[in-house]
C-alpha cells in the first residue's frame, strides 16, 4: 500500500496525498439518494464515481469499509426545514405506506446499480433505522451550547457557533451573507435565525413518519442522518467523505458543523465531491423536472432519446470524465461513447487470442507496453483520473490490432502484462464489462447441437474417425457426451 495516490480535498481546496489514518484500513461515507423515485442519470455520477474509488482503495491494498446512506425520512421539500417529507408526500399520492414507498424505491434503486456494475457498499444503513444514534447527536450538541429548542423543534445555532468555528470553510460561503440572503419562509419565524436548520422537527398531526424524543413525537432533520451514522459505522475521525457537488452546501456544510459541535472535532480528512450531469448546461434533477431515468436510457423511452442505451454504455460516458468535472448530455455523445466502448471490448477480446512471437529477428517490436501501464496508475494516482486511464487503453487497443493485424510483434512476457493491465484497469478499476457474455449460454447451445449432428451423421456413415476425434477434443475441453436411442447428449464436466 506504499502508493502514490493524490485527491482533491474541497476543505483545502488542493490535492493531497491519501494518507488514511488507520492503515490498512480506510473509511468512506458517501451520500445516497433519498428513495421516492426511480435513479436518473444525475443519480448515476456520484454511484459510479464512487465506486470508482472504491475499486481502486481496493486494489491497492486497503480494507475499505464504505458506507452509503439511504434517505428514508427527513428529507423535505426544496431541502428546506419547512414542508412535506418527500417520501411521505409520494405515499400520499399513491396512497401507500412511506416506508412502502421508501422500500420499493430502495430496491429500484439496487437493480439499476447493478446493471451498472456499481459494487455494493460494505453498509447501507437507513436513516429511519438509527433514530436512537441521531437523538443522542441532538442532545450533546444541545448539551454543548450550539443548539435550542422551540416549541418541540430543535435548531442549530449557526451565529453562536461561528463565535468559535468556521461555518461556510467547506463551500466558501461567507456567513453574513449567508443571514443577509436566508430567506425568512412562513412557518420558519421559531427560529432565532433564517440561516439556522433543523436538527429535530416536531410532526404536525397530519405527518405520518415520527418518533418520541426529549422533545416532541416528530423526526430528525435530513443533515442529521450522515453525521450519525457516518460516527456509528466509521467512528469519530475517518478518511473520506464524498457526494454530489450539489449537497456541499448546505447538507455538508451542516455536517461539519454539526460534528465539531457534537464531537469536540471535525470528523473528515478528505471531501471529495463529484460535479453534475447537465441537459443543455442545465443541472439535472428531480426537481427541475428535466430528468432522465436509468431505465428510460435503457429501453430509449423517454422523447429526448433517440435510441437505447445500454448500462455500460452509461457507465463509459461517465468515466470518460473527470470526476469533477461537468457531464453535458447528448445522444451525440452517447453514441460516440457507444462506438468507442465497443472498440475497448473488441480489442480486449482480440487480446485473449493473441499469441507471442518466438521468431528471432523479429521487426517492428509493439514498445511502450510498461510505460502504458505505468502511466495507468499514474493517472488514477493523480485523484482518479479516468478519462487519462482510458486514453492509455485506447493506445494499448491500438498495439493489440496492430499485433493482430501482423504489422507488430510482441514477447510473451509484454503479451502477459499487457493482458494483466487490461484486465486490471478495464474489468476489475473502471468496472467494464462485456454486455454480450450473458448471451454466450445461447451461443454454445447452438454451437454444440451443431456439432452433435455431424458427429451424428459421421456415425450414419460409419466414418468414425471423424465421430471419434469429435468425441475425444470435446473430452480435452471436459464436454462428456453421451450416446443414446434418441440421440446424443452433452455436458460440461
Amino acid at each position: 500500500m506504499d502508493n502514490n495516490l493524490s485527491l482533491y480535498n474541497t476543505l483545502s481546496r488542493k490535492k493531497e496525498r491519501f494518507e488514511p489514518i488507520n492503515p490498512p484500513f480506510a473509511g468512506l461515507y458517501v451520500c445516497g439518494p433519498t428513495v421516492y423515485g426511480d435513479p436518473h442519470l444525475g443519480h448515476a455520477r456520484p454511484a459510479i464515481t464512487f465506486d470508482l474509488v472504491f475499486r481502486y482503495l481496493q486494489h491497492l491494498g486497503y480494507k475499505v469499509r464504505y458506507v452509503r446512506n439511504i434517505t428514508d425520512v427527513g428529507h423535505l421539500e426544496a431541502d428546506l426545514d419547512e414542508g412535506e417529507d418527500k417520501i411521505a408526500k409520494k405515499a400520499r399520492l399513491e396512497q401507500m405506506e412511506p416506508m412502502e414507498i421508501a422500500q420499493f424505491y430502495a430496491d429500484r434503486y439496487f437493480v439499476f446499480m447493478e446493471a451498472l456494475n456499481v459494487k455494493r457498499p460494505s453498509i447501507e444503513p437507513r436513516a429511519s433505522g438509527h433514530i436512537i444514534e441521531q437523538i443522542r447527536m441532538v442532545q450533546k450538541i444541545l448539551d454543548a451550547g450550539f443548539a435550542y429548542e422551540v416549541n418541540g423543534s430543535v435548531y442549530f445555532d449557526i451565529e453562536k457557533y461561528s463565535k468559535t468555528h468556521e461555518y461556510g470553510k467547506l463551500s466558501g460561503r461567507v456567513l453574513d451573507d449567508l443571514m443577509t440572503n436566508s430567506r425568512m419562509l412562513e412557518g420558519q419565524d421559531e427560529k432565532h435565525n433564517p440561516a439556522d436548520f433543523a436538527l429535530w422537527k416536531k410532526a404536525q398531526p397530519e405527518h405520518i413518519m415520527r418518533w418520541p424524543s426529549p422533545w416532541s413525537d416528530g423526526f430528525p432533520g435530513w443533515h442529521l442522518e450522515c453525521s450519525a451514522m457516518s460516527a456509528r459505522y466509521l467512528g469519530e475521525f475517518f478518511d473520506i467523505h464524498g457526494g454530489g457537488m450539489d449537497l456541499l452546501f448546505p447538507h455538508h456544510e451542516a455536517e461539519i458543523a454539526q460534528c465539531q459541535a457534537a464531537l469536540g472535532h471535525e470528523s473528515v480528512k478528505y471531501w471529495l465531491h463529484n460535479n453534475m450531469v447537465t441537459i443543455n448546461g442545465q443541472k439535472m434533477g428531480k426537481s427541475l423536472g428535466n430528468f432522465i431515468t436509468l431505465e428510460e436510457f435503457f429501453t430509449g423511452s423517454h422523447q429526448a432519446l433517440k435510441q437505447a442505451y445500454s448500462p455500460m454504455t452509461i457507465r463509459f460516458f461517465i468515466l470518460q470524465a473527470h470526476y469533477r468535472g461537468t457531464i453535458d448530455f447528448s445522444n451525440e455523445a452517447l453514441q460516440a461513447t457507444e462506438k468507442g466502448l465497443k472498440k475497448l471490448m473488441n480489442g480486449y477480446e482480440t487480446l485473449q487470442k493473441l499469441i507471442p512471437s518466438s521468431l528471432p529477428g523479429i521487426q517492428h517490436p509493439a514498445s511502450g507496453i510498461r510505460e502504458l501501464a505505468a502511466s495507468c496508475y499514474n493517472a488514477m494516482n493523480d485523484d482518479f483520473n479516468s478519462p487519462g486511464v482510458i486514453a492509455n487503453l485506447f493506445e494499448m487497443v491500438r498495439i493489440i490490432n496492430s499485433v493482430n493485424d501482423k504489422k507488430e510483434t510482441i514477447s510473451a512476457e509484454d503479451l502477459e502484462l499487457l493482458r494483466s493491465t487490461m484486465k486490471t484497469f478495464l474489468l476489475d478499476i473502471l468496472g467494464l464489462k462485456d454486455e454480450n457474455s450473458g448471451d454466450q449460454s445461447e451461443k454454445i447451445n447452438g454451437l454444440m447441437e451443431l456439432i452433435l449432428v455431424i458427429r451424428q451423421k459421421s456415425r450414419e456413415t460409419k466414418d468414425w474417425d471423424t465421430s471419434d476425434q469429435i468425441r475425444d477434443t470435446l473430452q480435452k475441453l471436459h464436454i462428456s457426451v453421451k450416446d443414446g436411442k434418441e440421440g446424443s447428449t452433452w455436458n460440461i464436466e
